[in-house]
C-alpha cells in the first residue's frame, strides 16, 4: 500500500469557551518549522484589547500575528482572527476582515472562516473544532467535508465545554476525534509527511 502524500496547505482551528487551554498546549508542542499556516478563530468579547497574541507568543518561536485586513498569510506562522470581525480568504495568500452581522451570535464566526477556507483551499484544508458553548463551526465543518477537506473534532468527553464538539460529532462526518494532548502531535505528523 502506498503512503498517502499529505497536501495540507492550511489548518484552521475554531474554539470558544474552554478552548484556550487546548490552544496553549498545542502551541507549546508544535514543531518549530511548519509547512503551512495555522489560523485560530476564537470567540472573544468585542472591543477587548487583544493580549492573546502576546500570551501565545510566549510558548512558541513561530510568529503569532493578529490578522489585519489584507494580511498575507505565510507558512510557519500562527494567525489569530481579531475580536468583532469575520475572516475571509481572498485567495491562498491574502485574507480580509468583514464586520457584517454576527453568525451564531458570534463575530468572528467559525462557520464563516471554515466556509471561506474551504472555498479557497478545497481538499487541502483541515478544520479543527474545539471546546465551546454554541453550535458555531458545525455548518462550516460540513462545508469543509463536502469539499473533501479533513475534519477534526475535540472529543466532547474531555472538552471543558462539550456543547460545540458534541453538536459537531452528531452532525458531521469527521476524520479524527482528538484529545487535547494529541492535537500538536497530529499536526506535527502532517508536517513530517509533507
Amino acid at each position: 500500500m502506498k503512503t498517502q502524500m499529505n497536501n495540507t496547505e492550511l489548518i484552521v482551528i475554531g474554539g470558544s469557551a474552554g478552548s484556550l487551554q487546548v490552544i496553549m498546549e498545542m502551541i507549546k508542542n508544535l514543531d518549530e518549522d511548519m509547512n503551512f499556516p495555522i489560523v485560530l478563530v476564537v470567540h472573544r468579547k468585542a472591543y477587548s484589547t487583544s493580549i492573546l497574541p502576546t500570551l501565545l507568543q510566549q510558548f512558541t518561536s513561530m510568529k503569532v500575528i493578529e490578522i489585519e485586513d489584507k494580511t498575507e498569510i505565510q507558512r510557519n506562522e500562527i494567525y489569530i482572527v481579531p475580536a468583532d470581525y469575520h475572516l475571509l480568504f481572498e485567495n491562498k495568500n491574502t485574507v480580509s476582515l468583514d464586520s457584517s452581522e454576527k453568525m451564531n451570535y458570534s463575530r468572528p464566526s467559525i462557520d464563516v472562516t471554515f466556509k471561506s477556507a474551504s472555498e479557497t483551499f478545497g481538499e487541502n484544508v483541515i478544520g479543527v473544532l474545539l471546546s465551546g458553548a454554541n453550535a458555531d463551526g458545525v455548518e462550516g465543518l460540513k462545508y469543509i467535508k463536502k469539499n473533501r477537506g479533513k475534519v477534526w473534532i475535540q472529543n466532547p468527553e474531555s472538552a471543558e465545554v462539550d456543547y460545540m464538539p458534541r453538536q459537531a460529532i452528531d452532525q458531521v462526518d469527521y476524520d479524527l476525534l482528538i484529545e487535547q494532548k494529541d492535537l500538536a502531535e497530529n499536526i506535527n505528523r502532517l508536517n513530517k509527511n509533507k
